[in-house]
């Protein structure tokens, strides 16, 4: 018998040829395997757990009956997001598989979710309904009435599309007379809910804006997305003025439908429905201008047959002949009245002119005005006395001037004479004798004065 001895235990290695890991070591390699493995896959699950934190990622669980599998949407995903995710959602969702190093873990790291067999944009849909009917936004307490005649209408909608053209068409047909206050906006693609929001906010701003009309022609349900936003829908609702939803045609559906005070099923109705309240008032008065010809014309014509009657009996048969008569006489009164009163008039009016012509005697201001007249006659006689009397004294006065002038010394000094003064001019010389050869003298002339030397003295 061969009796073998069985193996014991493998001999441990030796230090040298150990290789030891780290957790962080594994961990980096166990996270580089799986990245590299699960990089872009699809995982179809129940939502579980679902939590949305302050910063903006949801965290949450997907399982089936066996398994589940933590998972993590970052923020810039969750933005993208058509729905808000809740428990018990069966979702699909795509992305990778990655490891949490701080607590050892693995977890499915999502970058895009849709609900498993309902449209995320149709969860997305009900679950704004459902919100904002809890708000009493959708209560039919809050419509309120379009306005009977608006004269200024708010429009917000894209200028480059059909529903603005059929607005104006509809508008210029029955209502040529309406102001329109245009507040273009883009209806779809990103950022068009904002700025929907934006638009009906600036409208509202508008003074004298009596209704406004939010929509834009028909499209899919993608293109007709923005109307289901809930900045439309809330900006809808704090609309100051009543707001008609326009928005693709009869079948299409939005939360802006649901908040406006009034659904149009096209932007055309809508404007049809603006001006149905004036189209209504032209009716009614229509139909009560017919009524009121009507009764009026048959008041005529029973008020007539009554006259016939009373003419037809046995009293009124002469009664035309009679009323003639009456007619007549009333005439002849008539004409003798008016003479009347003409000749009363008449009367009166000459009086009137008496009267006018004697107050007009006594008017203060005729008075004061004949008086006036005469001190201005007055004063012009006097004024040409006073010239007379002047010119008289004037002439007067030149004529004895001209007596004093010729018996002036200085007028006969102007004939050639001159006077002789003695040297020290205290005596004027009459006589030669008075001065002597030698002396000194002084003759004044019309016009200065000579000093002198007797030369020779000689008496005549």
């Amino acid at each position: 018998m061969d009796v073998r001895e069985a193996p014991g235990p493998p001999e441990p290695s030796g230090p040298s040829e150990r290789h030891v890991l780290s957790v962080s070591e594994l961990t980096s390699e166990i996270r580089g395997a799986l990245e590299s493995r699960f990089v872009d896959i699809w995982v179809e699950g129940e939502l579980s757990n679902c939590r949305l934190w302050n910063t903006g990622h949801v965290y949450f669980s997907l399982k089936d009956d066996r398994a589940q599998i933590k998972a993590i949407m970052y923020r810039s995903a969750v933005r993208y997001l058509k729905f808000k995710p809740e428990d018990g959602f069966h979702v699909v969702a795509r992305g990778r598989v990655s490891v949490y190093g701080p607590k050892g873990e693995y977890q499915f790291v999502c970058e895009y979710l849709e609900p498993q067999g309902f449209g995320a944009r149709q969860v997305a849909f009900e679950q704004l309904k459902r919100t904002l009917q809890g708000e009493g936004l959708f209560d039919a307490a809050r419509k309120r009435a379009l306005p009977s005649l608006p004269r200024k209408i708010g429009v917000v909608t894209s200028l480059d599309g059909a529903a603005l053209r059929d607005i104006i068409n509809v508008l210029r047909r029955r209502y040529p007379n309406a102001h329109l206050v245009i507040r273009p906006t883009r209806v779809q693609g990103e950022g068009a809910a904002a700025d929907i929001a934006r638009a009906v906010r600036d409208i509202g701003r508008v003074a004298g804006v009596d209704v406004l009309i939010v929509g834009r022609g028909g499209g899919s349900v993608e293109d007709l997305w923005a109307f289901n936003e809930e900045p439309v829908a809330r900006a809808i609702a704090a609309a100051p003025v009543p707001v008609i939803s326009a928005v693709g045609h009869e079948v299409d559906f939005t939360i802006a439908d649901f908040v406006a005070d009034l659904r149009a099923p096209t932007p055309s109705a809508a404007a049809e429905l603006v001006v149905k309240a004036k189209d209504e008032y032209c009716t009614r008065i229509d139909r009560l201008s017919d009524r009121l010809r009507a009764a009026a014309r048959h008041g005529v014509q029973r008020r007539r047959a009554g006259v016939q009657a009373w003419l037809a009996r046995r009293g009124f048969g002469a009664f035309t002949a009679r009323i003639a008569m009456r007619g007549r006489h009333a005439a002849e009164l008539t004409h003798a009245l008016r003479r009347n009163t003409a000749e009363q008039i008449a009367r009166r009016e000459r009086r009137l002119t008496r009267l006018r012509l004697r107050l007009e005697t006594l008017d203060l201001r005729r008075r004061l005005a004949t008086v006036r007249g005469r001190l201005v006659s007055a004063d012009g006689r006097m004024r040409a006395a006073d010239a007379r009397r002047r010119q008289g004294l004037d002439g007067r006065l030149r004529t004895l001037a001209g007596r004093l002038e010729s018996l002036s010394p200085l007028g006969v000094l102007a004939r050639g004479y001159a006077v002789a003064w003695n040297e020290d001019r205290t005596a004027i010389l009459r006589r030669a004798s008075s001065v002597a050869p030698g002396d000194a003298i002084h003759v004044t002339l019309h016009e200065g004065e000579i000093d002198c030397t007797v030369s020779d003295a000689r008496n005549h």
